[in-house]
């Protein structure tokens, strides 16, 4: 049997919505042939297209009224009961559609006309937001890109940078921001120095994540071979499309649990050392003082050698010497 088409009509609002009636066999069953599906309609949007849609783009200035629809494809042989409305938090309070809850035949794809009023005190650039549909115990989310005009900012900064220790690896946790107005593709580029050299050397690379206006996304980057004894400055920078930049780092010291041991021991060897050294200095200042004393006793004897040879050379003071020595002994001899 082929699929039918029908349009859920609007309130006052939306009365212009028609139906859009499709060919035979224009939208096939999933594989499966049981679940209904929700998708943007073809042909709709700000960007006009004959092909489906992975998402819905919306562009406008503030206080505009932007407007869309839904495709609700029922494949199963029974009549299927929707609920529709936009994520109840942020820009998803913008969103509006024709109807809360929408009866779907079967083998009938339903369009569910929506609006998106966007107020005019909206910040320029995105405000990603989703319509939800749930149904028979499943829920689906169709994104809503929706981009309101005016300056763009990119801002990107990184934040909350910890470097942890896992086993014989590490892993590195950040936090990006998204500080700007647009929604952003961010690269990462990683640098560690430390005290013997390079570390690590990571050129930029895209990341596989999109990064909304104001939301802060937590990350971690593997680091399966880090030093096992060193203190290295690890540095994060982050880059994105419109000159966003930004960059942090932290301190990683690695001390393996040997070393960690070694404290005691080598405060133990460092004084034996000193020790021995101490030793070896009394030693040497020993052997200087004594190598000091030795030639003044061996300059006393050529002193007393010297003389003597004086002595000899000299008949006329050895004389007098002698005589000296027999005076004496004749006052001795005297006195006895």
């Amino acid at each position: 049997m082929p699929f039918r088409t029908r349009a859920v009509v609007t309130g006052a609002a939306l009365t212009a919505a028609v139906a859009l009636l499709s060919p035979a066999g224009a939208y096939a069953a999933p594989a499966d042939g049981r679940r209904w599906t929700a998708a943007p309609a073809p042909g709709g949007g700000a960007r006009p297209s004959a092909q489906d849609r992975p998402y819905f783009y919306l562009e406008g200035a503030p206080g505009a009224v932007l407007k869309d629809r839904l495709a609700l494809t029922n494949p199963t042989g029974s009549a299927v009961t929707l609920r529709v409305g936009g994520v109840p938090a942020g820009p998803g309070r913008w969103l509006a559609t024709a109807s809360k809850e929408v009866r779907v035949p079967p083998r009938t794809r339903a369009d569910v006309p929506f609006t998106v009023t966007v107020p005019r005190d909206a910040a320029p650039g995105d405000h990603p937001t989703a319509l939800v549909t749930e149904g028979n115990g499943r829920k689906a989310a169709v994104q809503v890109h929706l981009r309101v005009t005016g300056p763009a900012l990119a801002a990107l900064s990184v934040e909350d940078v910890v470097v942890e220790r896992r086993g014989s690896a590490a892993v590195i946790r950040y936090v990006l921001v998204n500080r700007g107005n647009t929604t952003l593709a961010p690269h990462l580029a990683v640098h560690a120095d430390g005290l013997f050299g390079p570390a690590l050397h990571r050129a930029a690379r895209a990341l596989p994540v999109t990064l909304p206006p104001g939301r802060r996304m937590p990350l971690t980057e593997p680091w399966p071979d880090p030093p096992a004894l060193d203190s290295v400055d690890v540095r994060l920078t982050a880059t994105a499309a419109g000159g966003a930049r930004g960059t942090a780092g932290a301190t990683y010291t690695a001390v393996p649990w040997v070393a960690a041991a070694l404290p005691p021991a080598g405060l133990l060897a460092g004084a034996a050392v000193w020790r021995v050294r101490r030793r070896r200095r009394a030693g040497e200042s020993r052997a200087v003082a004594q190598r000091a004393v030795a030639p003044q006793g061996a300059a006393s004897q050529v002193g007393a050698s010297e003389e003597a040879a004086s002595e000899a050379a000299d008949p006329q003071v050895g004389a007098s010497q002698v005589g000296a020595s027999q005076v004496g002994a004749s006052q001795v001899g005297a006195d006895a």
